[in-house]
């Protein structure tokens, strides 16, 4: 292992070597670029640098007059010897994590943990890459491929000089555990998150309702949950789901909401903060053609046109929106689909590629990866002192700018298998994020008549005791005695600090059962 890592006395983190090969992607063609001392690599007007910056190694790329798709750099690694690989997910897991056989096709994003049963080393880059990255394992090599296309399209970046990425690396200490290294390793991808003042917790409605809310349902929600919540002035929130908002206006508020504000200073009265719900991508069927990003697969809904997020309006439009949420009084706001808006895919279809080919953004001069870095950073710039979850993000583009991340996809109020595939999975293989990247959120525990209580308690005191945000879906015609007594017992956790939880046997399971929380071990039964 050390003889592919540098140590350099300045340095408190190993530094990876530099790369034995660097190629280029234009025209759909991989070309391999041509360097002596692996620090500078060119070829065909490309440009690869890459610079030693404090514990990272950068990636600088110039392309001028070129539509650059991708640039991939390879070190000679004898990998033989690793038996499981771990990497990261795009945006939310789909309840696919895992620690996995090592497979030469498969794509790790953000980063990857090769572990050998004694030690485990840590390869990835920073959040708010320029790019967007995977990393590869292969017999003999370990490469990193930095994608830069722009919508479907090369990005031409012209004169300027792209920074693609911050590569880090580290190896597994004596007596540490793979869970551990993780958790170490991502606060040395992200120096700086942005996380709550306090734990968050409180309810949504979505688990319940499904988007068939109203003020009134909210009110209700809120005035009967408001008495299972502890006296703390870690207060909890009330979260308003999709269903309050104009069809394709995210800025007005439909009959069933007649006043935002008002239901907003409800929930303050009820002792709850109050949350909402939006959509930033969503266009307005009025909105001119020029506004709007190309009509592909997967976001060819005519009822739903989508902004482009490089026309400098469809900017102004979602800060506009944050803005307008303050002045209502909402305290945190969750925005969802941006992922899927700008792509026209979810995670789990990004096999082959991000999105469809050959559609083009009105700005081609960036990549997407700084496209969506600027919607959020607009996002985060617009809410203010709001709180930001962002659902449907790219994790390693949301950390360090929002508080919060939905971590995985949607658990359920309608049936367990989703909840234990999808909520399960997520929280084992990603609270190593957790205050870390950002408070990471494994989404609800969708309390109704229609999920065995007694699967929906188990993962009610996952998350209570976790230290991960607790949301609670809860149909209150359902609350006995019993399920009033768990949730309160689980609000009460929920609402202080606790340690992270730890899956004990995330390595063999890939919903892991046995966990250490607030230093005990717990055993469940998901199955």
């Amino acid at each position: 292992m050390y003889s592919r890592l540098a140590h350099a006395a300045a340095y408190e983190t190993p530094l990876i070597n530099y790369p034995d090969e660097a190629w280029a992607q234009v025209n759909d063609q991989w070309m391999q670029l041509t360097g002596s001392n692996g620090t500078v690599f060119t070829g065909q007007g490309i440009r690869v640098e890459i610079k030693t910056n404090a514990d990272a190694k950068a990636v600088y790329v110039q392309a001028p007059g070129i539509a650059l798709q991708g640039v991939r750099l390879v070190w000679k690694y004898d990998t033989a010897g690793y038996t499981k690989v771990l990497g990261d997910h795009w945006e939310r897991s789909y309840g696919d994590l895992g620690w996995k056989a090592p497979d030469a096709d498969a794509k790790h994003p953000w980063y990857a943990l090769l572990h050998d049963d004694r030690q485990t080393a840590c390869f990835g880059v920073k959040t708010g890459a320029a790019s967007i990255c995977w990393w590869s394992v292969k017999q003999g090599s370990l490469a990193l491929t930095m994608n830069t296309l722009s919508g479907g399209v090369g990005v031409q970046l012209g004169k300027r000089t792209l920074h693609a990425a911050d590569i880090v690396t580290t190896l597994s200490t004596a007596n540490e555990n793979p869970y551990a290294t993780a958790t170490r390793f991502c606060k040395i991808m992200c120096a700086a998150p942005r996380l709550p003042k306090q734990p968050v917790y409180g309810i949504n409605d979505w688990y319940v309702v499904y988007g068939n809310n109203s003020a009134k349902s909210i009110r209700e929600q809120t005035a009967f949950m408001a008495q299972l919540m502890p006296v703390s002035d870690n207060k909890p929130f009330s979260v308003i789901d999709d269903g309050w908002e104009q069809p394709d206006d995210f800025a007005k508020s439909n009959e069933k909401f007649p006043d935002m504000h008002a239901s907003a200073n409800e929930i303050k009265s009820l002792g709850m903060r109050p949350g909402l719900w939006t959509r930033p991508l969503i266009a307005r069927l009025t909105d001119k053609p020029s506004l709007l990003a190309p009509t592909i697969k997967g976001r060819n809904d005519a009822k739903q046109p989508i902004l482009d997020p490089t026309v400098p309006e469809t900017i102004e439009r979602v800060k506009h929106n944050m803005q307008v949420y303050r002045e209502w009084g909402y305290e945190m706001v969750k925005h969802d689909y941006s992922t899927w808006d700008i792509f026209g895919k979810w995670g789990m279809q990004m096999t082959d590629n991000f999105t469809v080919p050959g559609w083009k953004f009105y700005d081609q001069s960036k990549t997407n990866a700084e496209i969506i870095g600027h919607l959020y950073r607009s996002i985060r710039e617009a809410a203010g002192d709001m709180y930001i979850i962002g659902c449907n993000t790219l994790s390693h583009l949301s950390a360090g700018l929002f508080e919060l991340n939905r971590t995985g996809d949607d658990t359920s109020g309608k049936e367990w298998a989703r909840t234990r595939k999808m909520g399960v999975n997520t929280l084992g293989f990603r609270l190593p994020h957790h205050n870390t990247f950002y408070a990471a959120d494994g989404d609800c525990v969708g309390l109704t008549k229609d999920v065995p209580w007694e699967k929906n308690k188990q993962w009610l005191q996952l998350l209570a005791e976790s230290g991960a945000p607790l949301f609670v879906s809860a149909e209150l015609g359902i609350l006995d005695a019993e399920k009033k007594a768990a949730l309160q017992t689980a609000f009460a956790q929920a609402a202080k600090v606790q340690p992270t939880g730890e899956p004990l046997d995330w390595m063999t399971s890939q919903w892991p059962s046995k966990w250490r929380l607030n230093n005990r071990e717990v055993s469940f039964n998901w199955d």
